[in-house]
């Protein structure tokens, strides 16, 4: 039986305080969205001048204030927490949300945070494994009484977390990141989801494939895991509106190369036309999409791309 089709909203913090953030998430639950997503860095690149507020902080506020719309981060960087107080941390927000948490993690990337904030930046294959072994204490601090676990990179000895988190066995874990080798092989082997990130939509088909082999390689049903994508979305009523709009976005990107992955795949039309753009993905396995907005902190498209796209997807 195929999957329901859903859409999300994700919101990163730049520039907007904790209050309107909270507002938009209230909005996005009044609107019927799936759920909300905000992310973890401690500035925006090439913008550090801009506030952004910290994400577990951020999301225990916004479960505190929503009742129905489920919640997550996309993604929490593996390096900037202890996997066993994550643990706790995130058993608490699914508490405070009753049982709405996505928990949404990455193996980090951004150096200069890194570097600014004290922690070492080791190779990617070093925060691989590291994300590896945090994944592994993050489910045994879900499930298990007490935890003692010695790797590599982390050491817990006789650990608690009481209580256990609302959702069973855990909150639905989300894994960032594409690299065929290793990241999707842990999405196999760990993930509920996998989120595919900025550009990388370009190559899905070659992702997919090898995310399949890998779940051979481990004893996973394939079918069990789904698939989301991180995508930007410009909409408008009329041709006009979306020209303009797409204009204003492509003026604000100018320069940015990870906002260069992003307008690669970024969906832009008529609400027809979405439509039109969505349904090829879905074709290729997409079943949850986590959308930003080309107006951001603005309302306009939020609600329009619920009025006019969403049903559409409702009816099947």
């Amino acid at each position: 039986m195929p999957r329901k089709v859903e859409f999300a909203v994700w919101l990163p913090q730049a520039g907007l305080e904790p209050a309107a953030l909270i507002e938009r998430a209230a909005l996005a639950e009044k609107l019927g969205y799936h759920s909300f997503w905000i992310a973890d860095h401690m500035w925006t690149p090439d913008l550090p001048e801009i506030g952004f507020s910290e994400c577990l902080a951020l999301l225990s506020a916004i479960a505190a204030r929503t009742e129905r719309i489920r919640i997550g981060t996309l993604v929490i960087c593996n390096s900037f927490r202890n996997p066993a107080l994550l643990a706790k941390s995130l058993t608490t927000i699914d508490w405070i949300s009753n049982g709405r948490l996505e928990a949404g993690l990455g193996a980090g990337w951004a150096e200069e945070e890194y570097r600014a904030y004290g922690y070492e930046f080791p190779s990617m294959a070093a925060r691989l494994r590291q994300l590896e072994e945090g994944l592994q204490i993050l489910k045994l601090m879900f499930t298990k009484e007490r935890v003692n676990f010695r790797g590599r990179h982390y050491t817990v000895a006789n650990a608690v977390n009481n209580p256990k988190p609302v959702q069973k066995p855990h909150p639905p874990i989300t894994l960032g990141g594409s690299g065929e080798k290793v990241m999707l092989r842990l999405v196999a082997q760990y993930a509920d989801r996998w989120n595919c990130p900025r550009g990388d939509y370009l190559k899905i088909d070659a992702k997919l494939a090898a995310l399949r082999k890998h779940c051979l390689e481990v004893g996973r049903d394939f079918a069990t895991i789904t698939v989301s994508e991180q995508v930007v979305i410009c909409i408008g009523s009329d041709r006009d509106q979306v020209e303009s709009g797409w204009h204003a976005l492509e003026a604000q990107w100018k320069g940015s190369p990870e906002h260069q992955q992003f307008l690669s795949t970024a969906i832009k039309g008529t609400p027809p036309e979405v439509i039109a753009r969505l349904r090829e993905r879905v074709a290729k396995g997409i079943t949850l999409f986590t959308i930003l907005f080309s107006d951001f902190t603005a309302l306009g498209m939020m609600e329009l791309f619920a009025r006019e796209v969403m049903p559409a997807f409702a009816l099947g």
